[in-house]
């Protein structure tokens, strides 16, 4: 059946995909781990086509890639995280860097109609995103590497066939890091099974590795920084923006139709001011994802090496999960009370809440991302304020000069919780430039982008509002100094300027 589905035109592939894909509607699928059964009519119907080269059978396709995730996020906004993470987080690194005895040993298994799963174990009980303070490790011995450690809240925790793992070396007195394909028969187990809020499809736990794999399964990736770690997680973190744009079409369509249809006195639930200012920001969060998403499938490719795109991918992670959650929230608060119960006959806001909660937090914090965002931007000035840095800087500029936003709160010391807002800042004004670039080259209409800009300019002046709050002494009074503008980066995962 793979087989017949290379063959297809991309809008063929996408019209069949969609047809599977509906059979999971989040208003009516159990939330519960996805049955081996369920995968394998996914796989059948090739969501992972497009992520393998065509000498391994696969469709071999960056827009393609996007396209799935977003369809089957706006009907289940968990099977596309899932897809995700076997695609563009556990499958890519192996496309990119494995040798190809081990891509010819593991890539066609995933072509096939099989439900083959893959997961990358990264993340430690006694570290999350400071990936550095890993404990895992890895060693020579005779016939490979031995790898051994604990990881958890990894994706497929108890199904995963096989799996990406990071470890370190510490001998010789240096820190090496090390990327490694295993087999789940070969060390990779399962202590205990978590049990998350949301993503019900995806199962989460706390594992245990002692596995010794061949030489050949390390991938080709530099060891003596976390820059792979780094580039790892671009991909994932771009994919937000299509999880976004299909998850906010599903849940714009959904609000709509329950004020329409919901009456309250003589008219309708829609007919109510803050209701309509309530599906205003619905629209604009859906407007803003598909600006990124188009950002996303035009200008980036995760066929390639994406560490150029750091702040870019930085900014779309921080602004599509945040239009996610507001909008889940939005659409809550208009159901009411029918809203805060799950697998209500009337809305799905409930559980769409739930799912979208995680997102500003997995594949890095919204936090930490803002602030390496700042960070990253800071390294870059040379000697100018930072607002004059964004006003011509590619990705920011055109939203600067055209809309004329003042950004001069940014300029001064920054103490690390002035990083962390400022990010969120940049990532605004990012997002303003992408909804101009969008609206111009799809001809949307000009009023939709107008509104969903004006959003996000409230959304930076919020920013500047918290930058006066801090003024204030809310924090008291700290006799640390404020960091360098120009100082050394705390981070290692930001890539340096040389870089990009």
């Amino acid at each position: 059946m793979a087989n017949d589905l290379l063959s297809l035109s991309t809008n063929e592939f996408i019209v069949g995909l969609e047809a599977v894909a509906r059979r999971f509607d989040s208003a009516i699928y159990p939330q519960q781990n996805l049955p081996a059964d369920d995968w394998t009519s996914l796989t059948r119907a090739g969501v992972l086509l497009p992520t393998l080269p065509k000498e391994y059978g696969g469709r071999d396709s960056h827009s393609e890639m996007c396209q799935v995730v977003e369809t089957l996020s706006e009907w289940n906004l968990p099977l596309g995280m899932y897809v995700t993470v076997i695609s563009a987080v556990a499958l890519r690194p192996i496309v990119l860097w494995a040798g190809e005895e081990a891509k010819r040993e593991v890539l066609p298994l995933y072509a096939g109609d099989d439900p083959m799963i893959c997961g990358f174990a990264s993340t430690e009980p006694g570290c999350g995103s400071a990936m550095s303070g890993m404990s895992t490790t890895f060693e020579d011995v005779e016939g490979g590497y031995r790898i051994r450690g604990r990881k958890h809240w990894q994706a497929f925790s108890l199904s995963a066939h096989w799996w990406l793992v990071s470890a370190k070396n510490d001998e010789h007195g240096r820190r090496e890091y090390g990327y490694f394909i295993v087999k789940r028969s070969e060390g990779f187990r399962t202590l205990q099974p978590y049990e998350p809020l949301g993503l019900k499809v995806i199962d989460y736990g706390l594992n245990e590795i002692d596995a010794v794999v061949p030489r050949h399964r390390r991938i080709a990736a530099e060891g003596r920084t976390l820059r792979p770690m780094a580039e790892m997680l671009m991909a994932s973190r771009a994919m937000m923006a299509a999880m976004g744009c299909g998850f906010l079409r599903r849940i714009r369509r959904e609000a709509h139709a329950y004020a329409d249809r919901r009456k309250i006195g003589p008219g309708p639930m829609s007919g109510i001011r803050f209701v309509r200012y309530r599906l205003a920001a619905i629209d604009a969060s859906h407007t803003v994802c598909a600006a990124l998403n188009h950002y996303l499938r035009t200008v980036l490719d995760m066929r390639d090496d994406m560490i150029g795109a750091f702040p870019a991918v930085q900014a779309i992670k921080t602004v599509a999960t945040e239009r996610m959650l507001s909008a889940a929230h939005h659409y809550q608060q208009l159901t009411g009370g029918e809203g805060y119960r799950c697998g209500s006959p009337t809305n799905i806001s409930a559980q769409a809440f739930l799912d979208a909660r995680v997102y500003t937090i997995f594949d890095g914090t919204n936090d930490l991302l803002s602030q390496q965002l700042t960070e990253y931007c800071l390294a870059r000035t040379d000697g100018r304020a930072l607002s004059r840095f964004l006003a011509e800087w590619p990705l920011t500029a055109s939203a600067v000069i055209t809309h004329r936003l003042d950004l001069g709160f940014l300029d001064q010391d920054l103490r690390q919780e002035h990083l962390v807002l400022a990010g969120r800042a940049i990532a605004y004004v990012f997002a303003i430039g992408q909804v101009m670039r969008w609206a111009a080259e799809t001809g949307t209409d000009a009023g939709t982008a107008w509104t969903a800009i004006e959003f996000l300019k409230a959304d930076i002046a919020g920013v500047a509002t918290e930058f006066g709050l801090l003024s204030t002494g809310v924090l008291g009074v700290g006799d640390e100094p404020a960091p360098s503008k120009t100082g050394v980066l705390p981070s290692r995962s930001i890539p340096v300027a040389a870089e990009v």
